[in-house]
């Protein structure tokens, strides 16, 4: 009820401007230019953890884009949705139009993502095709609750709206869910916050099936330490390796352990990405199109790889 009323009054009366507070609108045009002005860019949290995706922001976490996102979030600002889907998709597209190599290695050998069969070498381009699925990252429930909306899964269907509108086919998709309770992330280290949400998400019964052959973007307001993004990675990447024909995946791999290691090949602007798993004869990654990908809103700004020196 509380999610329908704001909706409604989002609608009727007068706004201000989520990230400085003008009145009667939505966002004014500095604040639009300070979220999806510049083009998203390539961030990785320090230091990052294991298993994280390549992960792409629109913008910069601070002053009116933290206000926006947080006034979304926390004050239920719903006509920023749209808005911030737009940024979001930003980032996706940025994401998408990278180039990877993806190396998968198996007790089998190396298998070629999506493909099934040894491909010699073990290397191959992830097809730049399929459906893209945004995948987000699941609120906890008692927060969806107190906030009267979920903010990241509004934020996405934004998003896909807008892919759609440009030609991408693209739909939400959201399969994880958390397995167990999670503290709140606020004040924790990014050691702790790894260890807070080690093993808490999961893919529905019957998720796995929903992203086979689908290029498949986790999807998030922020990244901080990537904790989150990681194990949110961690839970697909073992659907889809457990249960490729998108059945439920058993308990019979939860033992399983993902590594994740990129590396950009000189001079090709590609990257490799090596999973190893510990589940003998197991075929890891065939209900996967390529490989797991992440986009944000907002990033902490010690995180642009173009603010390093």
């Amino acid at each position: 009820m509380r999610g329908w009323w704001q909706d409604l009054t989002d609608l009727v009366l007068p706004a201000e401007c989520g990230g400085c507070g003008t009145p009667r609108t939505v966002l004014c045009d500095e604040c639009r230019a300070a979220l999806s002005g510049a083009a998203p860019r390539r961030v990785r949290p320090v230091p990052e953890p294991p298993g994280l995706p390549a992960v792409y922001a629109a913008a910069t976490y601070a002053d009116e884009v933290r206000a926006a996102i947080l006034a979304h979030k926390e004050r239920g600002a719903l006509a920023l949705a749209g808005t911030l889907g737009a940024a979001l998709a930003g980032a996706v597209r940025a994401g998408l139009r990278e180039p990877r190599t993806v190396r998968i290695l198996t007790s089998r050998g190396d298998l070629s993502p999506g493909a099934g069969t040894p491909t010699g070498d073990g290397t191959g381009v992830a097809p730049p095709t399929g459906p893209v699925l945004l995948v987000p990252v699941p609120s906890a429930p008692w927060a969806v609750r107190a906030r009267g909306h979920d903010p990241v899964r509004r934020i996405a269907l934004a998003a896909a709206a807008e892919l759609r509108r440009t030609g991408a086919p693209a739909r939400v998709v959201p399969v994880l869910r958390q397995r167990r309770a999670m503290a709140d992330q606020s004040g924790l280290d990014s050691r702790q916050r790894m260890a807070n949400v080690s093993g808490a998400l999961e893919v529905t019964r019957g998720g796995a099936g929903l992203l086979a052959g689908g290029r498949i973007v986790l999807v998030d307001d922020l990244v901080t330490t990537g904790a989150t993004l990681s194990e949110a990675a961690r839970a697909v990447r073992e659907a889809a390796a457990t249960d490729g024909k998108g059945g439920t995946a058993t308990a019979v791999y939860r033992r399983a352990t993902w590594e994740v290691r990129e590396e950009r090949t000189a001079g090709s602007g590609e990257e490799r990405a090596k999973w190893t798993r510990d589940a003998p004869g197991m075929a890891a990654g065939n209900a996967l199109a390529g490989p797991v990908r992440a986009a944000v809103i907002a990033a902490v700004p010690d995180s642009f790889e173009k603010n390093r020196n």
